[in-house]
Formats: C-alpha cells, sequence, structure tokens
C-alpha cells in the first residue's frame, strides 16, 4: 500500500500540476502521522500516569503518607482530565475529514483545566526533588524503592523516581510541539488552520501561566517563612547592602509622606487587603472569645457543691446531687472535650494560616517602595540594573500572586469561620438536649412536676422574692447590733499630712484605706492600710463608680472604693474631753482600752485588746488577749498613738489604742465600780 502510493507520487512528479498535487499529499501523509503521534503518545502517557498512581503509589508502603502527597502531588487529578481528554481525542477519529478541525477545538476547551492540575503539580515538582535526593543518601531505603519501580516500569532503569515524576512536566511542555507539528502540515487555506494556530497559542500560554505561577510561588514561599531569630542573629544579619535598601524605602517612603513624589494606588489589592485585614481580625476576636469560654467552662468544672455536705434534708436535694454529678462527669466533661477538638483546634489551625498571607503583604509594602523608585528611575534615565530589574520582578510576582488568590483565601476563610460557628452551635444545642435528657427522669420526681411552666415560674419567683424579704430584715436587724467599724490607727507621722488635706478639701472629703492597695494598672496607686486620703472624683474617665481618683498629698491616683471608709475628725476638744472621761472609767475598769492612746509607762507589761495584722517590717502583729511588753510608749517621733513594743521576742509598733493594761490578780474576778 505504500509502495503503490510512492509509485502514484513519483509518476505524478512528472508534470508541474503533479509537483503541487504530491507536494499536498505528503503534508497530509505528514499531518495524518502527527495525529496519530499525538493519540499514540497520549495512550502511553495516560498508562504510565495510571503505572504511578495505582501500582507504584501502593507498593511504597515504607514512606510516609506526607512524603506519598509531596511526591506524587495532584496525579489522580490529571489522570481525571487527561483520561477524559483521551476519550474525546479518539472520538476524533470516526469523522476524519473534520478531524484536524475538532482537535484543536477540544485543545482549546481543556486549556484551562489543563493549567489548573499542571500548575499545581509542577509547583510541587521542586519538592518532590528534594525528597528523591533525601531518599538516595539511606542506600537500604532507595535500593527498596528502586526494586518497586523497575519491577513495575522497567524501562525507568536507574533514574527511577526521577524518570517518573518529570513525565507529567514533560507531556504539558510537548502539546505545544505536537500541536506545531500538525499546523505545519495544514494548508494555509483550510478551515482547520486558524482553529489550530488557536490552540497552539493557547497551549504556549498555558506553559507561560504555569512557569509564572512557578515563580510567585517561589518568591511566596521565600517570605512567608516565619523564623525565630534571637536578637544576636538579627543583628548578625544586618550588612551595608540590608542598611541601603532599608535607608532607600524610608527616603522614597519620607518624599510620599510629604508629597514629593506621587504614591501608586492599586485599588483592587487595597479592597482585597482591607477585606483581608477584616477577615483576620474576625478571627482573631473569635479565638480570644472561645478562649474565654473555654476558661469559663473550665471554672465551673471546678465548682462542685454536689460533693459537699450542704446540711440540707433528704429529698430534692439528693436527686440534685445525683444530677449535678452526671452532669459533671460526663455531659459537661464530653461537651469540653468536643468543643477543643471541633472548634478550638481548627480556629486555632486557621489563626496559623493566616501568618503566611500577613507576611506576604508586609513585604509587598517595602517591594512596591522599590518597585516606585526603579519606575521614576526608568522614566529618568530609561535604563536599570539588573538588581533593580530583579526587585521590580519580585513586586509584580508579588502583587500578581496576591491579587489572584487572596479573593478565593478570603473566600475560604469565611467559609471556614462560618463551618466552626456552626459547628459551635451545633455543640450548644447537643449539650442543651443531653442535659434535658439526663435531667427528665429526676423532673419527674420533683414534687411540682404537674405545675405548668407559668404557674412554676410563679411559684419560683414568690419563693424568691419571699427568701429575698427575710435576708433583707435579717440584715437589718443585723446592722442594728453590729458595732460600727472600727477607725483604722493613723500611720506613723501622717497627722501633718491629714492637716493638710484637711485644710484643702475639707473632713467631708476625707476617706482612709481598710487594707492594702496593690496598684496594678498606670494610674492605680498602691498604699497601706491606714492611709488617709482625699476623695476627687468618684468615678473614672469611664464612668466606673468602682474606681475613685483620690489624692493622697503628695501623689493622685485611683483606688477601689470598696476599699475606703469615710474618715471621722475628732475635734481637739472633743478629743480632750474623751480622754479626760476615759481615763476617768479606766479608774474603775481596766480592761477597757481607750480610743485615744494614754502614755505608757516604759517597759510595762500589758495586753492586746485587740487582734492587729502587721503591715510592714516595722509593725509587729498582735492576738487579742496576748501579754505585750511596751518598750517605749511612743514612736521616734513622739508620737504618743503608735507604741514599740516586744512580742515572742519580736519588736515593732503597734496602735497604742489597740492595748489595755494587764489587771491585777482579784480573788472573783474583775473589780466593778459601786
Amino acid at each position: 500500500m505504500a509502495d503503490h502510493g510512492a509509485d502514484e507520487l513519483c509518476s505524478r512528479s512528472g508534470n508541474p500540476d503533479g509537483e503541487g498535487q504530491v507536494s499536498e499529499d505528503r503534508s497530509l501523509i505528514q499531518q495524518r502521522l502527527a495525529i496519530r503521534e499525538l493519540i499514540d503518545t497520549e495512550v502511553s502517557y495516560l498508562h504510565m500516569l495510571q503505572l504511578c498512581a495505582y501500582d507504584i503509589r501502593s507498593r511504597l508502603q515504607q514512606l510516609l503518607q506526607e512524603d506519598l502527597d509531596v511526591l506524587f502531588s495532584n496525579i489522580d487529578d490529571i489522570i481525571k482530565v487527561n483520561s477524559r481528554f483521551l476519550h474525546d481525542l479518539q472520538e476524533t477519529a470516526s469523522r476524519e475529514e473534520e478531524q484536524v478541525y475538532l482537535i484543536g477545538n477540544l485543545f482549546l476547551e481543556f486549556q484551562e483545566e489543563f493549567e489548573r492540575v499542571y500548575k499545581v503539580y509542577c509547583t510541587s515538582y521542586d519538592q518532590a526533588l528534594l525528597l528523591v535526593e533525601a531518599y538516595q543518601k539511606e542506600p537500604e531505603l532507595q535500593q527498596q524503592i528502586q526494586d518497586i519501580i523497575v519491577a513495575v516500569v522497567p524501562q525507568a532503569g536507574r533514574s527511577g523516581l526521577s524518570f517518573l515524576l518529570v513525565i507529567p512536566l514533560q507531556r504539558i511542555t510537548k502539546y505545544p510541539l505536537l500541536l506545531q507539528k500538525i499546523l505545519e502540515n495544514t494548508l494555509p487555506d483550510a478551515s482547520a488552520h486558524p482553529v489550530l494556530q488557536r490552540a497552539t497559542s493557547a497551549l504556549q500560554d498555558v506553559n507561560a501561566n504555569i512557569n509564572e505561577y512557578k515563580m510567585r510561588k517561589e518568591v511566596a514561599s521565600k517570605y512567608t517563612k516565619v523564623e525565630q531569630l534571637t536578637l544576636r542573629e538579627r543583628l548578625a544579619r544586618i550588612n551595608t547592602h540590608t542598611l541601603s535598601k532599608k535607608t532607600t524605602r524610608l527616603s522614597q517612603l519620607l518624599k510620599q509622606e510629604a508629597g514629593l513624589v506621587p504614591k501608586m494606588k492599586d485599588k483592587e489589592f487595597d479592597d482585597l487587603g482591607e477585606r483581608f485585614q477584616w477577615v483576620c481580625l474576625c478571627v482573631t476576636e473569635l479565638r480570644n472569645n472561645v478562649a474565654a469560654y473555654l476558661d469559663h467552662l473550665e471554672a465551673l468544672l471546678r465548682f462542685r457543691p454536689h460533693e459537699y455536705n450542704l446540711d440540707i434534708p433528704e429529698g430534692p436535694m439528693v436527686q440534685y446531687c445525683n444530677l449535678a454529678r452526671d452532669l459533671q462527669l460526663e455531659a459537661f466533661l464530653e461537651f469540653k472535650q468536643r468543643l477543643e477538638s471541633l472548634v478550638w483546634r481548627p480556629l486555632c489551625s486557621l489563626a496559623k494560616a493566616l501568618v503566611g498571607p500577613q507576611n506576604l503583604i508586609k513585604k509587598r509594602l517595602g517591594k512596591l517602595l522599590d518597585f516606585e523608585r526603579v519606575e521614576e528611575k526608568l522614566l529618568e534615565v530609561g535604563s536599570m540594573t539588573y538588581e533593580e530589574e530583579a526587585a521590580r520582578h519580585t513586586y509584580q510576582a508579588l502583587n500578581a500572586l496576591l491579587v489572584a488568590e487572596l479573593p478565593q483565601f478570603n473566600q475560604l476563610v469565611v467559609q471556614w469561620l462560618g463551618q466552626i460557628l456552626r459547628t459551635f452551635v451545633a455543640l450548644q444545642g447537643d449539650l442543651a438536649k443531653q442535659v434535658l435528657q439526663r435531667a427528665a427522669g429526676v423532673m419527674a420526681q420533683l414534687p411540682h412536676r404537674h405545675i405548668s411552666e407559668p404557674a412554676f415560674r410563679k411559684l419560683v419567683e414568690d419563693t424568691l422574692s419571699q427568701s429575698s424579704n427575710q435576708l433583707h430584715s435579717f440584715r437589718e436587724n443585723f446592722e442594728k447590733v453590729l458595732p460600727p467599724p472600727t477607725t483604722q490607727p493613723l500611720l506613723p507621722g501622717s497627722e501633718r499630712q491629714v492637716q493638710s488635706l484637711l485644710s484643702r478639701y475639707g473632713p467631708g472629703k476625707l476617706y482612709q484605706v481598710t487594707s492594702n492597695v496593690s496598684g496594678t494598672g498606670t494610674l492605680d496607686l498602691t498604699l497601706p492600710r491606714g492611709q488617709i486620703v482625699a476623695l476627687l472624683h468618684n468615678k473614672d474617665t469611664k464612668g466606673n463608680s468602682s474606681r475613685w481618683l483620690v489624692d493622697t498629698g503628695g501623689h493622685r491616683g485611683y483606688v477601689p472604693a470598696g476599699k475606703l471608709q469615710l474618715y471621722h475628725v475628732v475635734p481637739t476638744e472633743e478629743k480632750i474631753r474623751g480622754q479626760a472621761g476615759l481615763h476617768r472609767v479606766s479608774q474603775h475598769l481596766t480592761l477597757a482600752p481607750t480610743p485615744a492612746p494614754a502614755p505608757i509607762p516604759t517597759v510595762t507589761q500589758v495586753v492586746a485588746a485587740y487582734p492587729f495584722v502587721a503591715r510592714s517590717s516595722h509593725e509587729v502583729s498582735l492576738q487579742a488577749g496576748q501579754p505585750v511588753t511596751v518598750v517605749e510608749a511612743q514612736d521616734k517621733k513622739g508620737n504618743p498613738e503608735w507604741s514599740l513594743v516586744e512580742v515572742n521576742g519580736q519588736r515593732g509598733y503597734v496602735p497604742s489604742s489597740f492595748l489595755a493594761r494587764a489587771p491585777s490578780p482579784a480573788p472573783w474576778g474583775w473589780s466593778v465600780p459601786s
């Protein structure tokens, strides 16, 4: 048959018309051969992919699953796409007259799918080669892999994994060459010629886009790495090039802020960046809220009133304790575990996934300044250095990558957030159902189980109201018999400060600190117990009435309102009369301590009338009724309100009003005035 065609070609070559016909026939034969090569190589290629995915990958059990995912990447997606492509390609053989036209259209139809699946594989190819190099350093493992590959694909030879992994890259780059070969043997006036031209150009664009995508991913992986460097390591990385680059960027930024040079605006990226920041804020807020929720849940699990003896008769209380114990050990604990695994951990993973894009956006700002400077120079000089061209290209790659992938990333994060929130709501619903189911049996045994819900609410409200009235009445009676709060003794040497505050603010504004105050905020004060302060305002700047603004006579700041009580200033004459009256009473009843300090002879044995807690190393603690030895009846400044005493071998100051003279022994108790 071929000889007959050759003889026919020779017979036609004798005349000019015959030569043209021979040329067309030769082109047609070459075209048919190119089409046959395309189909046959596609069959072999798909068969090789299936061997890799179904035979070799399943036998490499000694490798980690993570390594297999990197080595074979998305080979399953490639098999699906190329299987459909080969099926449609073989279908064109039934329509021989339109086959070339159909092949061109077929490549145009699969253009986007080819780019989508092959760019993922090509991007992970470099990581796969790194794994292959790592395996080569382990001879035993390398030999096992080699034996498996040779058993399935003998033609792989010593290349092994490298031979298999490069096949998809070779195939996608060969498509334009195969189409070009068919195009060269297609007549220019044929209807299939423009379609083949578009298909060839489209596959060339696919390869160019894959290379561009791979380059962008390499730039992204370079700048998304988070390195935990010490200060010494950071300083070691500083060199003249780094300083020059940072200085140039700072200069460019200052010129933009001063309005000397225009700032480049990219509305598309600005909108995407703003949405990304909003998404990051949502993730951060939700993470903080879930963390607080878990803390509160942990506090709830630590609170176990059912484990204590509440001294309540048996009955509903026992049922409550059983239910509470059941919920504590099973329902709430299971809810916490599910919350951590289904909400908290995915949320932490989502927050971690945001770090890479955040670093890319931060790097883009610096690269944008470099790009703007290079563009200015290009307009002025018309040329740029190799390094400047590389900086320009880096910015373009980063910006194109962010603009292309931020919309999808933002959408995925929003979907992820929505799924986490829906899971959280579902967990809450499951917990409520579980609690109601567990409580159903207990509720059936309660005495009020037959009462309707409105009537039960009314019963609970009435019971609570009655209990509240009883508590209120008890508090009023208790306050009537409760002795007035004891005023804390003044600190040594504070009389002058009190007089200063009294003259400046008046007696109605003076308060005394009832317990030690430790300031935690910037404007909070740290004060000892007994300190006298003047009230400036009974609220802070945010309207919080639990923090009062006070003046100590030297500093102003905030203290908790609950640690202040009004200081009652006793006039001098009244104080003198009180001291005289108390002195007369003390002649008859020596046990009662004097509110105002009375001089106590040096080295006198007395007793502590009230307990006292030392607030500093200069003071000593007392217990009521404890024997005390008075060393000096005044402090170092001569203030009689404080006495230097010795208790259990320790010396320190105590308020003189807390001491009482030790009574002389009497055969039948204390002497009472007649």
